[in-house]
């Protein structure tokens, strides 16, 4: 472990003020037939929850490490797996204390395999093995992004099939949900996420470059949430960005030739400027507008090709169509009230979970136990042969079917004056 590393690690201690719990509703506890604990560690959290078959979350528990990678700009894996290490355990206990659920009263454990890093899901799948070894409990792998999908039939009424929108850092996926573990995909990130181009690219780039992290406004935010917020009160009109893929009939995202266009715009600025390295550029809010502009069109426009090719092949019913957006850029208010603004245009009902399921945590992921626990879909008996995977796809890929069909958006326009 480099230098680095190492003295962010001193740093961190773990507190009660670093824990995020669930009001306990239950009188006593609970005896249901079917009870999962849910363990999450794909990236930079760690979080555990136990769900009952009615959905309700009986008790969770959070461990964030977003202040620690703050320092750095960005996730060093090596530092969230140490952390996920000294933290699992006491998060696993809060969340069964919290609940009132024994281990040996669970149903099943269900936790995270698939995809994230490497590093993070292997603490996760070396705790979960030994519990389920030692209790002889059902295992339920779990693939993070079909958790992120599912969460929203924990929060509402939903049917299958329904369009899903997935927003994460490590993700950007569009695709329709026919079932627990039945997933078209319609189109997803070529390069870079959305999440990676708020978090772990403009604001490192702003906050090492341009000490961001001094603006006294966000000096305590994650990325995307600095962009957020600065773009409020900036002019998005003072930059003009290209948008993306224009010329691609097709759902697929990309951000990379964006990011790169971004850098040369905040170049210019400071040499225009005269500033040195370290120093805020006096425009840096209206060039997060126009970052958090662009990103949204671009999601919008494919999310609108998205629709339009559901409703004419009949994947979706233009009576009973839904649009759920969910993963943690979906908690940006730009963004999901343009998606809003565009379902509502469409005649699609538009559902997305509380922002605080929107991010990571140990309760989707248990929730998407129940769900595999009630299909009968890989629920083990065995935790023999099981690896985690920190790359792997998502159900079936039919964007080739989507760029054949080479369907013109509509302007934007109408929408996104409904939106604003």
């Amino acid at each position: 472990m480099n230098s680095i590393a190492k003295s962010l690690l001193k740093t961190v201690k773990c507190s009660p003020a670093g824990w995020l719990r669930s009001s306990s509703t239950h009188c006593g506890k609970r005896h249901l037939p079917k009870l999962v604990l849910g363990i999450e560690t794909s990236c930079d959290d760690t979080g555990a929850a136990v769900v009952d078959e009615a959905g309700n979350v009986l008790g969770e528990a959070l461990q964030c490490q977003r202040e620690v990678h703050l320092k750095t700009g960005g996730i060093i894996p090596l530092v969230a797996q140490q952390l996920h290490r000294e933290n699992i355990e006491q998060v696993v206990k809060e969340a069964l204390s919290v609940s009132g659920v024994s281990v040996n009263e669970l149903t099943a454990i269900a936790t995270t395999v698939k995809p994230g890093l490497a590093l993070s899901l292997e603490v996760g799948l070396d705790y979960s093995i030994k519990l389920v070894n030692k209790y002889q409990k059902p295992f339920i792998p779990i693939h993070h992004m079909e958790a992120h999908a599912l969460t929203i039939r924990l929060t509402n009424q939903v049917e299958f099939p329904f369009l899903v929108l997935l927003l994460s850092g490590g993700h950007c996926i569009l695709a329709v949900a026919q079932g627990v573990s039945d997933f078209l995909v319609l189109g997803q990130s070529i390069d870079i996420a959305p999440g990676d181009m708020l978090d772990k690219v403009i604001f490192p780039y702003v906050a090492r470059r341009l000490s961001l992290i001094k603006h006294p406004e966000c000096h305590s935010m994650a990325g995307g949430k600095a962009i957020e917020h600065l773009a409020q009160t900036g002019n998005r009109q003072q930059y003009t960005f290209r948008l993306p893929m224009q010329q691609y009939r097709n759902c697929d995202f990309s951000f990379s030739g964006l990011q790169n266009l971004i850098n040369k715009t905040i170049i210019q600025k400071e040499k225009e400027e005269g500033i040195q390295e370290g120093e805020l550029l006096s425009c840096v809010k209206d060039i997060a507008a126009a970052v958090q502009h662009v990103v949204a069109i671009h999601i919008i426009q494919r999310t609108y090709r998205a629709m339009l090719f559901c409703i004419k092949n009949g994947i979706l019913s233009p009576k009973h169509a839904t649009l759920v957006v969910s993963g943690g850029v979906a908690s940006n208010q730009y963004i999901r009230k343009g998606l809003q603004a565009l379902a509502n245009a469409n005649n699609f009902a538009f559902l997305s979970p509380p922002p605080r399921l929107c991010t990571d945590n140990g309760v989707m992921i248990a929730w998407n136990g129940i769900e595999r626990l009630r299909a009968g879909l890989g629920v083990l008996n065995s935790t023999e042969g099981i690896r985690y995977e920190p790359k792997a796809p998502l159900g079936t890929d039919i964007s080739n079917q989507v760029e054949e069909d080479s369907i013109k958006v509509p302007k934007l326009r109408k929408i996104l004056q409904l939106a604003s």
